[in-house]
């Protein structure tokens, strides 16, 4: 038995590692003073790479494919007939299955590329000579859950990397005071919670951290002490400890990531307040978001889409938006289709639109891919009389700017919406495609763990070229 007092020998990796930390540590004075924001990306990409930021919006729910971006006039045709007299039906999960239902909304052509989109998106058909349209995705999921994790994670099962923090481990960021991957909170918790952007076996400052698109941001990032003085004597006190205990017990995960997050929270109070602070944008701008609009969850999530612009600016290298209540449910009609789809299409496509109009004039779209999407669509008949159920046999996410091919639609479904018959797209084609628009080949970006090379991939996933300009 020892007293566990000695220092041990550390191999010259293992030194470098923890001496890592102390530089951040000892920088801490120094970045009171420099604002300014790294110019390269820590990692190195396999390729040069055509996009340089993701902003995700996750529609959380499963959004229609069929009353969105993929019309089929078969509906009315065939309006309130049996399904079951044209096509096998699938077991659904609610196994709730009634007649065909045509779409309550219209669809009109948009843009040069006369992409036919939905009345529910006004705004975002404005946008179409910039969108990749992919009809043909499938998930291997029909419930939310599993689902969510697939989508976000590349597996059904709990405890994955997440996308977002997969692409911090590969690419690092390119902002000093802000995390790599940032989750904006809506106000609605995603089936399957915040397991779906976890950093899995990855370490865990690569994790996401969730922000408000409002107020402060995130909780207890004003300092408490008296003076930076005081909270830089207590931050190098936390460090020697950690120090210290690593010499006793080696080096890990864990405590690495907090000296790492400590370093990261302390940057932040002063990256946070500029960042939260609207008033420097123009009346134009904030209207162009939505933020006069007479609907609060539209005004809400304008200030999410704004937040995420000014994010990839200071260089954040991975952005998910979440959704807002509407008092309502997410994008799973169940039932009320026409009141809840509207609500949540309302809440959303104005802000979209502004997003993506001034990425574009700020030159920023060209390196920041907006994905759009959910964790499955909907059947094409009714669940009961005025609902559709979950469909993971073929829906549709878009894709605009970071090096994809706009004004241009991808696979196809079926006549009536309801199966992929052409090009058929999986959610690991999704993150193959997103990590060769970054400049990373998906086969490649690998993280050891469990006796294997891990990734997001798994061992799936094709890139989608045809979308790529």
């Amino acid at each position: 038995m020892h007293c566990g007092k000695f220092r041990q020998q550390y191999t010259r990796r293992e030194i470098l590692k923890q001496c890592a930390n102390g530089f951040g540590a000892a920088a801490l004075t120094a970045l009171l003073q420099d604002r300014t924001f790294a110019s390269e990306a820590t990692g190195k990409t396999h390729f040069p790479p055509k996009a340089k930021n993701v902003i995700f919006l996750y529609m959380d729910g499963g959004p229609s494919q069929v009353d969105t971006f993929d019309p089929k006039p078969m509906l009315s045709k065939f309006n309130g007939k049996s399904p079951g007299d044209f096509f096998k039906v699938e077991a659904t999960q609610f196994d709730n299955v009634g007649k065909v239902l045509e779409s309550p909304w219209k669809f009109k052509p948009y843009g040069e590329s006369g992409i036919p989109i939905s009345d529910l998106f006004p705004h975002i058909g404005t946008c179409i000579d910039d969108m990749a349209v992919i009809r043909s995705v499938v998930s291997q999921f029909p419930e939310h859950t599993f689902a969510n994790y697939f989508l976000h994670t590349g597996s059904g099962l709990q405890g994955r990397p997440s996308m977002g923090a997969w692409v911090n481990y590969g690419l690092g960021s390119e902002c000093q005071d802000l995390p790599g991957f940032v989750v904006i909170n809506g106000g609605l918790i995603p089936p399957g919670g915040l397991d779906c952007f976890n950093s899995g076996f990855l370490p865990a400052s690569y994790q996401g951290s969730v922000f408000k698109p409002g107020g402060s941001g995130i909780a207890n990032v004003e300092r408490q002490e008296k003076s930076s003085q005081t909270q830089i004597q207590k931050l190098k006190l936390m460090q020697q400890l950690d120090l210290l205990k690593q010499q006793q017990t080696g080096v890990h995960d864990e405590i690495e990531s907090a000296i790492s997050n400590y370093e990261l929270a302390y940057k932040m109070q002063m990256a946070i307040p500029d960042l939260m602070t609207f008033n420097s944008e123009s009346k134009a701008t904030l209207d162009l978001y939505g933020f006069n609009s007479e609907y609060e969850p539209t005004r809400t999530y304008g200030a999410e889409c704004l937040l995420a612009r000014r994010l990839v600016e200071r260089g954040v290298r991975f952005v998910e938006l979440t959704c807002p209540n509407v008092k309502g449910d997410r994008w799973d009609q169940h039932s009320n289709l026409k009141r809840d789809h509207e609500n949540n299409a309302r809440a959303v496509d104005q802000p979209i639109a502004g997003l993506l109009k001034d990425l574009k004039q700020r030159g920023l779209l060209d390196s920041t891919l907006v994905i759009w999407g959910g964790e499955f669509g909907r059947t094409p008949f009714a669940q009961g009389k005025n609902g559709r159920d979950h469909n993971p046999f073929g829906f549709t996410m878009w894709m605009a700017g970071g090096g994809v091919k706009g004004g241009m639609t991808y696979g196809a479904t079926d006549d009536w919406g309801y199966k992929v018959v052409e090009n058929r797209v999986e959610i690991h084609d999704i993150h193959a495609t997103m990590l060769h628009l970054l400049g990373l080949e998906h086969t490649r970006s690998t993280f050891r763990f469990g006796g294997r090379d891990m990734r997001l991939t798994d061992v799936h996933g094709h890139v989608i070229h045809d979308v790529i300009a």
